[in-house]
């Protein structure tokens, strides 16, 4: 958990990112202290979420660069039980440095739930931003087809998913049948939701070192931007388990073409739209 070298090295990314003339840098989920809930000091360092926070809204107006600091473990007091709780938040800083939007993450992955509190029953909201109308989802929540439909329809056109996802995630039948799991998931999935929402997906999942014999090995990586027609794009870090980075030139006329093509947000904004989520059916029929 050494946190602040682990900002230095996500600086230096952001200022080649900015070199490179890219004027979004997205950072993996967990990348100041890592997944390590249990260690004595992890909740310590948590307690300094603004203090990075800022730092990357400094970094942003330098660099004049829009930047998802991955996600931030947040330590605050619970307004009714006043105990220490732990939220785990991604943010959209524009290139001057402001806070444009938020997103703290709502679908637990089952070992986070002792640890984090979900934002529970919070709207997915969209967020105005220099490129577009942009959506912020987090790791597990890749998984729910409904939160992706809950901000399309809102009328984002961009999904950012700051990710820390593992191969050893599956379970041991799952990788007894097919090691590869994890990767066929991501793969599949990823861009199965930029088709079935005619948007952008960028989604960056923590890298470790090179070399199957490290402890780190088990990082899936692969990340990249999925888009319609095209799928995954990023040459340096979509096929990739090891730490680096993509610069990727995303051409919304991809998003623009898919939604004329499969019109997936018009038939989502009809009135008489046939899909409709509903608790507690019962005997085929819906109670309110």
């Amino acid at each position: 958990m050494r946190i602040e070298a682990n900002y230095a090295k996500a600086a230096q990314f952001i200022h080649e990112a900015a070199r490179q003339g890219a004027q979004l840098a997205v950072l993996p989920e967990y990348h100041l202290t890592n997944w390590i809930p249990e260690d004595p000091n992890f909740s310590h360092l948590c307690g300094q979420w603004e203090f990075y926070l800022n730092k990357y809204r400094t970094l942003a107006k330098e660099h004049n660069i829009c930047i998802v600091p991955g996600t931030i473990v947040e330590r605050h007091e619970d307004e009714q039980t006043k105990e220490q709780k732990l939220i785990n938040v991604a943010y959209f800083i524009d290139n001057e440095g402001q806070l444009l939007g938020r997103y703290q993450k709502k679908n637990l992955w089952h070992p986070e739930r002792p640890h984090l509190t979900s934002s529970t029953h919070d709207p997915h909201e969209v967020i105005q931003t220099p490129l577009g109308p942009i959506g912020l989802l987090i790791c597990w929540d890749l998984a729910f087809p409904e939160a992706f439909r809950e901000l399309i329809t809102a009328g984002a056109k961009i999904i950012i998913i700051p990710t820390f996802w593992t191969r050893s995630d599956c379970s041991p039948y799952g990788l007894s049948i097919n090691p590869q799991t994890e990767t066929l998931f991501l793969d599949s999935v990823l861009t199965a939701r930029a088709f079935e929402n005619t948007c952008a997906v960028i989604f960056v999942n923590a890298g470790g070192p090179a070399g199957s014999s490290h402890p780190h090995s088990n990082y899936a990586g692969l990340s990249r931007v999925a888009v319609p027609f095209l799928g995954a794009l990023g040459g340096e870090t979509r096929d990739s388990s090891v730490e680096g980075m993509s610069v990727v030139d995303l051409d919304m006329r991809h998003v623009e073409e898919a939604e004329a093509n499969y019109k997936v947000r018009e038939d989502l904004a009809r009135e008489d739209w046939y899909y409709i989520y509903r608790r507690g059916r019962t005997s085929g029929r819906e109670t309110l």
